[in-house]
Formats: C-alpha cells, sequence, structure tokens
C-alpha cells in the first residue's frame, strides 16, 4: 500500500505513518473558512519521490497527477516492486469522484483563441490539455510510469470508484487476465469551491428557515463546522484530498517473488438503492444488506465477521442506513459489533475511499486493534453498533471484516477481507 494523504504537518506516505495517525485518532483536518485536509506536496518532494519524469511532461502535472504517482511509487517501494520494471504487464486501474483538477486546463483550452494565441505555447497547451482534461488523467501518467502493457482504464463512481476498481482487479485477477494489479483511488477538491457552497447554502437556509416550521429540520448541513462520524453532534462533511494505491496480487504470483502481503481481498459487490431520485438514499439499508450477503455467499458467515470498516461521512443519513443494515445484518449481535471510521482524520476524500478502507482495515488486523472512530466523543444513541469513541484503539483479534463505501444515489459497496492467514 502507498498513499499520499493529509498528515499533522507533512503528508502521509507510508502504512506506519498511516497507522500512528488512525490508531491515536488523529484529525489532520485544518480550518480554512471550511475544515479541509489539505495535501502539501513541495515540487522537490514530488520529484525526489517519483524522479526520472521529462519536465516536458511534469511540467503540466495537476494535483491529481501528482499525488496518484507519489501513492503508486511509495505502494511499488511498500510490495519490493520496481515501479519501472516490474510492472509491465500489470493492470493499471485507477478511480475518480470529481472533476476539480481537471477545470483549469479545460477551460484554458475553451477560453483560448486560435487566431491570437502564441504559436509558441501552443503546444504546451496541448501537452497540458492531453495528460488533464478527462478523468482518465491519473491512468494515463501512470500506465507511462510503468510502462505498463496490460488493461489501463478509470471507473468513475463517486466515493465508491476505488472500491469498484478492487472488485474489478479481483475479477480480472480470478479470470486469468492478470496476475498483478495497482489499484489508485485519487481525487482533489478545490477549497475555493467548497466555500462558495458554504455560502451559497447558507443563502439557501436562511429563505428556508423564513417559511418553516418549529418541526421541519434544518434544510442543509454546515461545512464550516467539524465532522464528527456516529456522534451524536454530527452535522457536517469535511472534505479532503490525496490518493492511495494498493497493489493485488494473484496468490501464485505474491508467493512466487516472497511477497509479504497484508491479508487478501475475497469479494467485491456494489448494489443500489433503485430509487428514481438521483441525490437520495434509502434509509432501510436494504441494498447494503444485499451486498454484504453477496459479498459472504455460501462461503462465510456473518458471525466470521466482528468488525466493519464504515462509510460514514458524518451525514446521518449514512449513519441511519449503516444502523439498520448492521441491525439487519447482526440480529441481536449487533451491538457486540465494532464499526468505525476513520474519515475525520483525512476528510471525505471522494474516490480514494476505498482503498484506504482495505488498507485501514488490513492494517487493523495484522496489529490486532481496531482504530476508533476519529472525533467521536459522544455516540449517537440511535446506533446498533459500537462505534469505538474517543482516541485509544480497541484490541480485537480477527481474521475477517468489511469494508463499506457509497456514492451519492444510493450506490452501496461492500468488501469482504480476510487476513493473510485464513
Amino acid at each position: 500500500m502507498g498513499l499520499c494523504l493529509p498528515g499533522p504537518q507533512d503528508p502521509v506516505f507510508t502504512a506506519d505513518e498511516l497507522w500512528s495517525v488512525a490508531s491515536t485518532g488523529t484529525s489532520c483536518l485544518v480550518k480554512k473558512g471550511v475544515y479541509f485536509g489539505g495535501v502539501t506536496l513541495p515540487a522537490a518532494v514530488f520529484e525526489e519521490r517519483v524522479p526520472g519524469i521529462p519536465e516536458f511532461f511534469s511540467r503540466h502535472y495537476t494535483d491529481a497527477h501528482r499525488f496518484g504517482l507519489v501513492s503508486l511509487t511509495q505502494a511499488c517501494q511498500d510490495a519490493g516492486l520496481d515501479v519501472r520494471s516490474d510492472l509491465e504487464d500489470a493492470a493499471v486501474l485507477v478511480g475518480r469522484g470529481g472533476v476539480d483538477a481537471n477545470i483549469d486546463s479545460y477551460l484554458a483550452v475553451l477560453r483560448a483563441d486560435p487566431a491570437t494565441y502564441p504559436v509558441a505555447e501552443a503546444l504546451e497547451m496541448f501537452v497540458a490539455a492531453e495528460q488533464a482534461v478527462t478523468p482518465s488523467d491519473v491512468a494515463l501518467v501512470q500506465g507511462a510510469l510503468t510502462r505498463s502493457r496490460g488493461a489501463n482504464f478509470t471507473v468513475s463512481c463517486g466515493c465508491a470508484s476505488s472500491a469498484v476498481q478492487v472488485g474489478n482487479a479481483l475479477g480480472m485477477i480470478a479470470a486469468g487476465e492478470t496476475d498483478i494489479a495497482v489499484v489508485t483511488g485519487v481525487d482533489v477538491f478545490s477549497v475555493t469551491m467548497i466555500r462558495n457552497i458554504q455560502r451559497l447554502l447558507s443563502g439557501a437556509q436562511k429563505a428556508y428557515d423564513a417559511m418553516r416550521s418549529e418541526d421541519m429540520p434544518s434544510l442543509l448541513p454546515s461545512f464550516d463546522a467539524l465532522m464528527r462520524p456516529y456522534d451524536e453532534r454530527a452535522d457536517c462533511i469535511n472534505h479532503g484530498e490525496g490518493s492511495v494505491t494498493l497493489v493485488i496480487e494473484s496468490r501464485e504470483h505474491a508467493f512466487a517473488r516472497d511477497a509479504r502481503p497484508y491479508g487478501q481481498v475475497l469479494s467485491q459487490v456494489t448494489t443500489r438503492d433503485g430509487l428514481s431520485n438521483p441525490l437520495a438514499s434509502d434509509e432501510s439499508g436494504r441494498a447494503l444488506v444485499a451486498a454484504a450477503r453477496g459479498c459472504l455467499g455460501d462461503d462465510w458467515d456473518i458471525g466470521q465477521v466482528p468488525y466493519i470498516h464504515g462509510g460514514s461521512d458524518g451525514n446521518v443519513v449514512v449513519t441511519a442506513f449503516e444502523s439498520n443494515a448492521v441491525r439487519e445484518l447482526y440480529g441481536s449481535a449487533a451491538s457486540d459489533l465494532l464499526m468505525t471510521s476513520q474519515e475525520g482524520c483525512f476528510g471525505h476524500n471522494g474516490a480514494p475511499a476505498g482503498c484506504l478502507g482495505v488498507a485501514l482495515t488490513l492494517l487493523m488486523m495484522r496489529n490486532s486493534q481496531v482504530c476508533p472512530t476519529a472525533n467521536c466523543e459522544q455516540p449517537a444513541a440511535h446506533l446498533t453498533f459500537d462505534p469505538v469513541p474517543g482516541t485509544v484503539s480497541r484490541p480485537l483479534d480477527f481474521d475477517y471484516a468489511f469494508t463499506f463505501n457509497y456514492q451519492l444515489g444510493g450506490v452501496k459497496s461492500a468488501i469482504l477481507l480476510g487476513s493473510a492467514d485464513v
């Protein structure tokens, strides 16, 4: 696994750094008008971690390119692979949710007047545009770095994007299409845009407040308070940015090179609530239950899974359908389930969430500890599970776990993970 995520001071790059933050419930969010998890990656640090890229191309890289290349290089280093020679037949799979990093390049081309634009700068604009105007931008530059001849494609499924790509990697390996895949989730969010959304929502809230009665709920959450998943005060989401890459191999490929696996991806299933409203979620949790049971199939039982890495971003709707799904899945044993979220550490970072959930969960398995839910201090009364509030990890010896992710519009992803020994 390799990372490029917000950190307490410097970015989080390694599994040990990730564990140091998550296991203590440390929040790396900083208030910039709104709370935000930002990655500061100076040019010198990027060039040190990803050396040898021709400046003709790298000077046009967006932050999405840079974050994705850093996490890929770090994952290869962690796996004992040479990023430039050991991935020639690998599948390079990327998940993207947002397009914030692409906007400037797109608008530059759209607004350029060919009749007056300087000829000497036209080639520069062309290179920048070809690398950055589509959501497949990061897969493009990762494929060039690895010299891969294998599959190379991007999935855009919101905050479930890299989770879906983990499932695609698993299916490709099972079908014999490849022995190894690198899966990256990467997104960049504009703080300026988030601030402007906050201002627009504040205006809408004032108009709504003027006409609502006392029994009508607040219309819109705030983005300027601290996110608190599973807490009774949860009322907002804080965004973050960055990238997470996983190296996923067949058992034979890993053993042949004497690799040290963190664990196993056993199954992945994606479902949707089936609602006509493209912005809504079914709070019953039925689609999430179906995804989890689809992962279990006939080979595993829910009683073998004592921990779930939740996808809560502080949204009370998410907490509601997760609680209902847990009640349906576990019945009377639901209260014993540990279910936590570390989104309060790094912010709601979109597409990286799927890969990050896998990475965090496998580290918890390896260390026999469940990380606390960051910023959760007063658990909501209606929870059907134990969110491990506070800043101290909970001991738990376990070999199976779920990690959940969601996309706006009712999309649900479940990934079943196993330890390296099962």
